[in-house]
């Protein structure tokens, strides 16, 4: 097994946060590009989003949602430069601790696939989650002996 073996869940975990968070996969995508942007104007946010399908008001939307916000307003000739918010930078950091290893909640309360009225393909991914937190928990005991 290769010790860093990331993408192995990415699907299940990608699924599970457009679930929790309300957020489209080509959004969270966009997301991870600015996130490493770290401040960009709308030139950059539109550069990227032509790799994308299309969506006019994504960027409004991001922005208006909180997952973007203005960082410095414009002055004169210089553009107005945005950044991923404090909102978006904590969802990014829950994807990355996810998939570094980090167990799922399987908690209704916490997580909507595991919700009575989840739909068939919430139940679905709701027990890869479950296989999932087993093999990570599996990994741990493992590592630790």
């Amino acid at each position: 097994m290769p010790k860093e073996d990331y993408m192995k869940y990415w699907r299940v975990i990608r699924y599970w946060v457009q679930a929790k968070y309300k957020v489209s996969s080509p959004d969270l995508d966009m997301l991870f590009f600015l996130y490493s942007e770290k401040i960009f104007n709308k030139a950059t946010f539109q550069e990227f989003e032509q790799c994308m399908s299309w969506d006019v008001p994504r960027f409004h939307r991001l922005l208006k949602e909180g997952w973007i916000h203005v960082w410095r307003k414009r002055t004169g000739k210089n553009a107005t430069l945005y950044e991923v918010s404090y909102k978006g930078k904590s969802l990014i950091k829950t994807v990355y601790k996810k998939l570094s290893g980090q167990e799922i909640g399987e908690s209704a309360n916490i997580n909507p696939l595991f919700r009575k009225d989840a739909s068939y393909m919430d139940r679905r991914y709701r027990n890869m989650i479950v296989e999932m937190n087993k093999f990570i928990k599996q990994q741990r005991r493992l590592s630790q002996q």
